[in-house]
C-alpha cells in the first residue's frame, strides 16, 4: 500500500475546503504551525492522525500543548517539522532525518 503524506501550514484557523479535498485519502497530516485555531486542527483529524507544531500567531493558551517542533517517524522515513526553517538547529543528516518541513 502506498503512504500518502499531506502536509499543510499557515492555516490562520481557517480550513479551506480546497485544502480538505486535496487531503482527502492521506494517511497522515502534518501541520507546519500557524494553526490559528483548535478547530483546524479538529477539522484535519476528520481526514487523517495529524502532527502539528504551533507557529508564531499559535500563542493563545490552546496552542500550549503543541511542541514548537517535532520529530516523527512515519513509512520508514523521519520528518523533523518546525514552524521557521532560520530556527533551525539541528543538523538533518547528523540525526538521520529524511525531510525537514517548515511553515
Amino acid at each position: 500500500m502506498k503512504f500518502r503524506l499531506g502536509i499543510i501550514s499557515d492555516t490562520h484557523g481557517l480550513l479551506r475546503p480546497e485544502a480538505e479535498r486535496r487531503l482527502a485519502g492521506v494517511n497522515h497530516i502534518i501541520h507546519g504551525g500557524d494553526i490559528g485555531s483548535p478547530d483546524v486542527i479538529s477539522g484535519l483529524q476528520q481526514i487523517a492522525p495529524v502532527t502539528a507544531i504551533r507557529g508564531n500567531v499559535d500563542t493563545a493558551r490552546w496552542a500550549s500543548t503543541y511542541a514548537d517542533t517535532a520529530l516523527v517517524r512515519l513509512a520508514g522515513r523521519t520528518f523533523y517539522v518546525l514552524h521557521d526553517l532560520k530556527a533551525l538547529q539541528v543538523s538533518p543528516a547528523a540525526l538521520g532525518i529524511d525531510m525537514v518541513v517548515s511553515g
